[in-house]
């Protein structure tokens, strides 16, 4: 009896981790977040946010401004409703990157003095990264290349980025069919005993790898007809046409609510700025 629980444990725990679940939750942080607080900001405002606290920081050490800015970011990132997928990267991410640090001083002979550097570090990757999930799940592929071509930015660079949001869902799926086609044509080895997982999880390895080659072929083909279509409408002249750039960002408008998280986000910095002198 106990053994069957703990089958359907793990069946239902790998069953999380399948395709449509990673589909889903990468979907819904880069589209399912339209109706939350930093969704509702002009990008101008954002973009501009985010370019602080992913420079800034790297050029302080003061411990207590890095809190602070850290603590803005997370609450940030809890108002834009981030995918959990997205979190569980972050703090892994995170942790490989300057956690291990940490037991690896200590294991050859650190002491508590290598906590502070370590925390400075963790911070600073921790801002950065945070800021990153925070503006780019609460931006749309619309707004985000609306803001960056009033910055100035080429036209086809922000095309290119919107377009690279687009055609996710496109790749996800197509991703999928390919995987379906490995696994209808192929045979996978028995994964009842720990030899056999092991057989199974390389198989799987493998069919990952060879489907990557198939991915970039169709997702090159889907890409020349988009092209082509776009041709078709003209595209070419609306990229330099300033009629139609300044008709495409008719709708930047900066509200009573981007100006209250700037003032918010400009009193939090000064504030870990006045401690950090003090202490």
């Amino acid at each position: 009896m106990e053994s069957k629980t703990k089958k359907k444990l793990s069946e239902n725990i790998l069953s999380k981790f399948s395709i449509d679940f990673l589909r889903g939750q990468v979907l819904k942080n880069a589209y399912g977040n339209n109706d939350t607080v930093i969704a509702a900001l002009d990008p101008r405002i954002l973009i501009v946010w985010y370019l602080f606290f992913g420079i800034v920081p790297w050029f302080v050490n003061s411990l207590w401004f890095l809190m602070a800015c850290f603590i803005l970011v997370l609450a940030t990132t809890v108002l834009a409703r981030v995918a959990g997928l997205v979190l569980l990267l972050f703090a892994i991410g995170v942790f490989t990157q300057t956690g291990y640090l940490l037991i690896v001083s200590l294991f050859f002979g650190g002491n508590a003095s290598t906590i502070i550097p370590l925390l400075i570090m963790t911070l600073k990757v921790g801002i950065c990264s945070l800021a990153s999930i925070t503006v780019f799940s609460g931006l749309d592929p619309d707004k985000l290349s609306n803001g960056l071509m009033w910055y100035g930015c080429p036209e086809r660079l922000s095309f290119s980025i919107s377009y690279a949001y687009r055609i996710l869902p496109m790749l996800m799926e197509e991703f999928q069919n390919i995987l379906l086609s490995f696994r209808l044509r192929g045979n996978p080895p028995e994964h009842e005993k720990l030899s056999g997982k092991i057989k199974y999880l390389f198989y799987q390895v493998k069919v990952i790898m060879h489907s990557f080659y198939p991915l970039m072929l169709n997702t090159a083909k889907r890409s020349r007809t988009t092209v082509e279509a776009l041709e078709i409408k003209g595209y070419r002249y609306a990229a330099v046409n300033k009629e139609v750039k300044k008709m495409k960002l008719s709708s930047l408008k900066v509200s009573y609510n981007d100006l209250l998280f700037l003032a918010i986000s400009f009193l939090l910095v000064a504030v870990a700025i006045l401690l950090s002198t003090i202490f």
